[in-house]
């Protein structure tokens, strides 16, 4: 348990979406990068960048540094650039998911200093809007507003598209800020539970691809299988199984819009041996052949 993993720095334009790797801004709904990255996101953070999701509906798990807090939709939660991070979501939840450059929100407050008390930094946030104290309650409407009206401009090639989306942004975190002191109060976690869990995403990281077994996991974090997916579960909501699956079809899902490789050689590439099962399995978990899945994504864009 000694062990110290560097924790992943996520750039969204780079690992998701190439098409805005150099954007200030990056928007999607929180179902389609769900669809990505499953919806067991482990701890990362986002260097330079600020990110926001917006939860419209179900339960969320979400772990911001060490705070744990489990709410129910619709809520946000806001983390600063550095912040670690980690949350999951149930099934059927979407929203939205905002990424912002970081100087883009220290020119807002240089502009208008009253956005955050005199002395302090942007905090991580997690609010509910429905526990939103009535003067609060109108500013609340107002973000989900702003948020559709991003989303459809953020798919629309209108013109005056990047000052609209400019705009907007800012908009957007005039309310974050302006609702980020009713974050909600932490809820206690085990914080060796916390460890285990952080250190079981760490190592499916450096060793998915070798389709280690649970019980090789368990032991080298020294636990036993059953404890393990018993932290899983009460963590993420998940079996341990599982997590390494979503981590496997992250990647095969990556290679599969941003490579040329043919999905034989992704296959190889994942650690597969066999071809037709890999494409068994890609299609268990996504609903769709690895071929399909390439096609109609690549219509979409």
């Amino acid at each position: 348990m000694s062990n110290r993993t560097p924790i992943p720095n996520i750039n969204i334009g780079q690992v998701y979406d190439q098409r805005y790797s150099d954007s200030e801004v990056h928007y999607d709904r929180l179902g389609n990068l769900a669809g990505f990255f499953g919806r067991n996101m482990p701890v990362h953070r986002h260097d330079r960048f600020f990110q926001m999701h917006y939860v419209k509906s179900g339960t969320v798990r979400v772990y911001l540094d060490d705070q744990q807090f489990i709410e129910s939709g619709p809520m946000f939660f806001l983390t600063p650039p550095t912040v670690t991070h980690s949350f999951v979501t149930e099934p059927q939840s979407d929203g939205h998911v905002l990424t912002v450059r970081q100087h883009l929100v220290w020119q807002l407050i240089e502009s208008d200093p009253s956005l955050v008390p005199a002395g302090l930094q942007v905090h991580p946030a997690c609010v509910v809007l429905a526990k939103l104290p009535a003067a609060d309650q109108a500013e609340g409407v107002r973000l989900e507003r702003w948020l559709e009206a991003l989303s459809e401009e953020f798919a629309s090639p209108a013109p005056g598209r990047d000052a609209a989306l400019q705009s907007l942004t800012r908009l957007i975190m005039i309310s974050l800020l302006r609702l980020s002191p009713n974050s909600r109060e932490a809820t206690p976690a085990r914080h060796e539970d916390l460890k285990i869990f952080h250190r079981f995403n760490a190592l499916i990281e450096d060793h998915y691809l070798e389709h280690w077994p649970l019980a090789h996991y368990a032991a080298q974090i020294g636990v036993t299988e059953a404890r393990l997916n018993d932290i899983c579960r009460r963590i993420a909501d998940l079996p341990s199984k599982r997590l390494v699956l979503e981590r496997l079809m992250q990647e095969a899902k990556r290679l599969l819009l941003f490579s040329a490789s043919s999905v034989n050689e992704i296959c190889y590439q994942l650690g597969f041996k066999d071809p037709a099962y890999f494409s068994r399995f890609f299609n268990r978990y996504a609903g769709l052949t690895p071929g399909d899945y390439r096609q109609r994504q690549s219509a979409l864009q």
